[in-house]
């Protein structure tokens, strides 16, 4: 933790973190236990979670988790450890079960995480006193988040403000059409920074940039003033209809929600810029509404759509490897070969997913090398990229003790 306290205090603003923050496994594991264990993490959209029984399971570092609904639809999440031996409970990816059987010694517990039944354990045996250990859990208009922390902070707040942003796309009707998991070879800082700036997007995604504008004044942060006038007006366009959409970072920089244009005459993420599901999800009154994009640091960045979702999940595996998921939210009544076509629908994320993979592998394979040294980011195309580099850091040291003693 000394080491992690100098390289924070001794960091340069404005500039690329140094070389132990994307290499070094014990930076790496004080990420997992100051971030990722105590902040709230996007997990899954709820519609994947249809009926009782529905489950899914999860793991964060060391901590493996079952999200299911209940009998009485709600959804819970659980540490997915038997209260006997410590077996996983659930070894499936998803699936559907009445009760959740453990297959060593089939403890059987309900869906609300109760022991129901546990053989030969004799009279004095108090199933009350072990059922399974919850995991905070909430459903935030159709995306389930959880907390793995004892005391988990605040989700109001955030909630409050994300809620009339995300109302209109009705995620509770929706189903996932396809989903795509990819290992990228690179930290999962890599991975944020690369998705919080658009500076690299002519370069590399030429899919992506036939509809999405990558003018730093649309997709930046908006730091340094920087700003586009038909963001302008497209939000106060988009906010005269009764459809939130004006720019908001919230005051710590964990989140921020906004509606963005997509290119002039594009209305999805397609090669031709025309609709990818005939059958819209949602209720938006503006067929050209463009994507709410949402981030929500550290797990998840979204873009929703008039006609369809995407929601992307970030997952560290290793100081140089993160887990990105991919989801293609469409309405849960819509057709394949009728209302959507699956390759028209997810084509332009999967390539750009792909390319993202490769430029993050060759930022990560440069800054291995002992030559590297932090460069500064540009203040115009890079904004995003500082704004999150800032967050993680103020979080870091907010939570680091050499740090903490030093402050007083």
């Amino acid at each position: 933790m000394n080491r992690l306290a100098d390289l924070l205090a001794t960091r340069r603003q404005g500039h690329a973190l140094e070389r132990p923050f994307y290499t070094d496994p014990d930076i790496f594991q004080a990420d997992l236990e100051t971030i990722f264990y105590r902040e709230w993490l996007f997990a899954i959209p709820a519609c994947e979670l249809p009926k009782p029984g529905s489950y899914v399971t999860h793991k964060v570092g060391d901590y493996r988790v079952v999200i299911v609904r209940g009998s009485d639809g709600e959804i819970r999440a659980f540490h997915n450890t038997c209260r006997h031996r410590g077996s996983v409970l659930c070894k499936a990816a998803k699936g559907n079960a009445p009760k959740l059987v453990c297959p060593y010694h089939q403890w059987t517990y309900e869906l609300d995480g109760s022991l129901l039944w546990a053989r030969d354990m004799g009279a004095d045996f108090d199933a009350k006193a072990h059922g399974l250990k919850p995991v905070a859990c909430r459903d935030l208009c159709g995306l389930v988040y959880i907390c793995l922390a004892e005391n988990p902070p605040d989700f109001n707040a955030f909630a409050e403000v994300a809620r009339p942003y995300l109302a209109p796309h009705d995620l509770a009707n929706a189903k996932v059409a396809h989903e795509s998991s990819i290992i990228e070879n690179g930290n999962w800082k890599l991975v944020w920074e690369n998705n919080r700036e658009c500076y690299h997007c002519g370069g590399n995604h030429p899919s992506l940039c036939i509809t999405y504008d990558d003018d730093p004044g649309i997709t930046g942060i908006g730091l340094d003033g920087v700003s586009s006038g038909r963001l302008e007006a497209h939000v106060n366009r988009c906010e005269a209809m009764g459809l939130r959409s004006r720019f908001h970072l919230s005051d710590d920089g964990q989140y921020r929600l906004v509606r963005m244009p997509l290119k002039p005459g594009a209305r999805s993420y397609t090669l031709d810029g025309k609709v990818a599901a005939t059958r819209p999800l949602g209720r938006l009154p503006l067929p050209d509404a463009g994507p709410l994009m949402k981030f929500h640091y550290p797990t998840t960045w979204n873009h929703f759509l008039p006609d369809h979702s995407v929601v992307f999940r970030v997952t560290p595996i290793s100081a140089t490897e993160t887990e990105v998921t991919t989801k293609w939210l469409v309405h849960k009544d819509a057709v394949e070969g009728r209302d959507y076509d699956l390759k028209r629908l997810t084509e332009v994320w999967i390539a750009t997913n792909d390319e993202d993979r490769r430029v993050v592998e060759d930022n990560q394979q440069g800054v291995n090398s002992p030559a590297y040294a932090p460069g500064p980011y540009s203040q115009i195309q890079e904004s995003g990229v500082i704004q999150f580099v800032d967050w993680y850091c103020d979080t870091m040291a907010a939570r680091t003790p050499a740090l903490s003693v030093a402050a007083e």
